[in-house]
């Protein structure tokens, strides 16, 4: 799969030429990763395509999609835990520990994980 396939995820934001619109940088690292792993081979493109659909059609979604890329990355981790390569409580942590990164940096400054006060 190419990244143009993966470009045709469902529900992808785009601009008018069709190319992949991410509403802020951590999106496109996402995408990135997303494009990078199933290149790699740890997840196939119908395993993609089925967990992020499950992400899409769950639960709570905001009606106006802008938690799109939020369902990206649960939908990424999923398939980062159920390969082995991760357990859920290690990317839990992490995710705690960017949270308190980007609390602990003064505004305008880069976020960055040495600045969780707990690391």
């Amino acid at each position: 799969m190419s990244e143009s396939e993966l470009a045709q995820s469902p529900g992808l934001p785009k601009s008018p030429q069709g190319d992949p619109v991410f509403p802020e940088p951590w999106a496109a690292e996402a995408f990135a990763m997303a494009v990078h792993l199933h290149e790699r081979g740890l997840f196939t493109w119908s395993e993609w395509t089925e967990a992020l659909s499950r992400e899409l059609h769950g639960y709570g979604r905001a009606e106006d999609g802008s938690d799109y890329f939020h369902c990206w990355v649960a939908a990424l981790s999923d398939l980062i835990v159920d390969s082995g390569v991760a357990d859920i409580d290690a990317i839990l942590d992490l995710q705690e520990s960017w949270q308190r990164a980007a609390e602990a940096t003064p505004h305008g400054k880069p976020i960055e994980l040495a600045n969780d006060p707990l690391r």
